[in-house]
């Protein structure tokens, strides 16, 4: 299996890379540019066949090293 990994800030948590991104984006003219953050993807594959277990394990994978859970969030996609 094939797992999804999108790791991103937390609402509230600055974003330092965003704003570099935003002030260059103004900077070359696309006007109206907001909002931008950065984050990771990851994809890892699997050698399992249940995908609940395989969601169950990528969720262990972000708890103990993918993500920081303090100021980070993450979503998991598992495809066969």
């Amino acid at each position: 299996m094939k797992a999804k990994v999108h790791v991103t800030l937390k609402n509230g948590v600055l974003d330092p890379q965003g704003a570099a991104i935003e002030s260059a984006l103004a900077h070359m003219g696309f006007n109206g540019v907001g909002g931008a953050r950065v984050g990771k993807y990851i994809e890892i594959d699997i050698a399992e066949t249940n995908a609940d277990k395989a969601r169950k394990a990528v969720e262990q994978m972000c708890e103990k090293l993918l993500a920081n859970t303090v100021i980070e969030k993450y979503s998991i996609e598992i495809a066969a």
